[in-house]
């Protein structure tokens, strides 16, 4: 999935560099900057066109923080290695997080 948007995609590496990237990205489209908590982050790329944003990071981790307007408490969620999702204003669609066999998907809308 994440190849197949690679083509006319924006694309990040180094932490420093990734964290800045996404929070601009989620403050660009009105979504929770603290909605992506990773750690060591390697690689962020946004597909504007497709509204396709994946985050790839050193190895799994990052706890999402309650995010009430988002999502309803409890949420336990340990983001994998490659975090995928849609994204388009104050909406992110088709969230996977999960490792490959176990991918999980939320919709997650901020209204």
């Amino acid at each position: 999935m994440i190849e197949s948007n690679r083509q006319g995609a924006e694309v990040y590496t180094g932490h420093d560099m990734c964290m800045k990237k996404v929070t601009e990205i989620l403050g660009e489209l009105h979504l929770p900057r603290g909605l992506l908590p990773l750690k060591n982050m390697e690689e962020v790329g946004y597909n504007r066109s497709t509204g396709f944003l994946w985050l790839k990071q050193k190895k799994e981790g990052g706890q999402l923080p309650n995010i009430a307007p988002v999502l309803p408490p409890p949420l336990n969620v340990r983001y994998e290695k490659k975090v995928t999702m849609y994204v388009e204003d104050k909406k992110a669609t088709r969230m996977t997080y999960g490792s490959q066999d176990e991918d999980a998907a939320h919709d997650l809308d901020q209204r």
